[in-house]
């Protein structure tokens, strides 16, 4: 049965207040991307200057702390993995993307998994996978809220480790790329390798004076390993909110096309219907006056 004028014009109407929701929802994804992606570049010069600090503590000689070579791994070693997703939906492949890849990755690793999701939709994707899940934390909704994020993540962390498990800590997320928009990849926080103290403490100090480790060194190198920890969480948050919303602007952008597109046809067929309806009253009205006519 064809649409009639006033259900077409309800049609009408409905796909353009979806239209107004889907332009704010890219004007918001749009300018989330922008303070995501300078909270990045922030953090770049801020992880440049840690990473001197490091090479500094490393060069005094090979810290105490345990350096994993990549060798002997044991299946008893607990590997902990904080995988990040999304809350909300209209983000395309992002979250199949990142759960697929981290889950792939962890297969190939030995030993007992303890995997912590950030956010609901990736935590769902696992679950359905069998992963054995740890627990899960909310999406941050801004810059600042990603630091409670990432205190809650160190402080399980710790919990985890504090009960006499000692193993590895995986970061899974999806990282902006300028082709493809974003890139699931893996970062490798614990254990700290000799190649990482190696390339660290190969770095060179950018100024004339070496400078001098102050405090102790053990204590020194402590606070900046757990700077190097933070820093590294939080960065990989942030682009994988800066994906995210970058995710859900090219969403938006396809729905904001594909609902012009809708409206062309609903406006065509309802200017079409309209005529329509516009030529039977003209014909109706020319057939009476004819009717008058014949009569007379």
């Amino acid at each position: 049965m064809s649409d009639t004028t006033e259900s077409l014009r309800r049609k009408i109407d409905s796909a353009g207040d979806l239209q107004s929701v889907v332009r704010t929802m890219k004007a918001l994804a749009g300018s989330s991307i922008v303070q995501y992606e300078s909270s990045v570049r922030a953090l770049a010069d801020y992880y440049r200057i840690l990473e001197l600090g490091l090479g500094m503590c490393f060069r005094e000689g090979e810290p105490q702390t345990s350096m994993a070579d990549g060798k002997g791994r044991s299946d008893a070693m607990a590997v902990g993995a904080v995988v990040f997703g999304s809350d909300q939906g209209l983000v395309g492949q992002f979250n199949e993307v990142v759960a697929d890849y981290a889950i792939e990755a962890l297969a190939a690793l030995p030993g007992s998994l303890h995997v912590w999701a950030v956010g609901e939709r990736v935590h769902a994707r696992m679950r359905e996978a069998g992963v054995p899940l740890a627990g899960l934390f909310a999406v941050p909704n801004s810059v600042k809220t990603i630091a409670p994020l990432v205190g809650q993540i160190l402080v399980e962390n710790e919990t985890r480790l504090g009960h006499g498990e000692s193993g590895e800590l995986h970061l899974f997320y999806n990282h902006p790329t300028a082709g493809a928009i974003y890139a699931p990849i893996k970062q490798r926080l614990l254990p700290l390798d000799k190649t990482w103290y190696r390339s660290l403490a190969e770095l060179p100090w950018p100024m004339g004076t070496l400078p001098e480790v102050l405090g102790g060194g053990t204590e020194t190198l402590r606070a900046l390993i757990r700077e190097y920890l933070f820093v590294s969480l939080f960065r990989a948050c942030a682009e994988s909110l800066a994906s995210e919303n970058a995710s859900r602007l090219t969403a938006m952008q396809r729905a904001d096309k594909n609902i012009d597109e809708l409206l062309d046809d609903l406006n065509g067929a309802f200017r079409r219907q309209r005529q329509s309806g516009i030529d039977e009253e003209l014909f109706d009205v020319i057939s009476g006056f004819e009717a008058l006519v014949g009569s007379r």
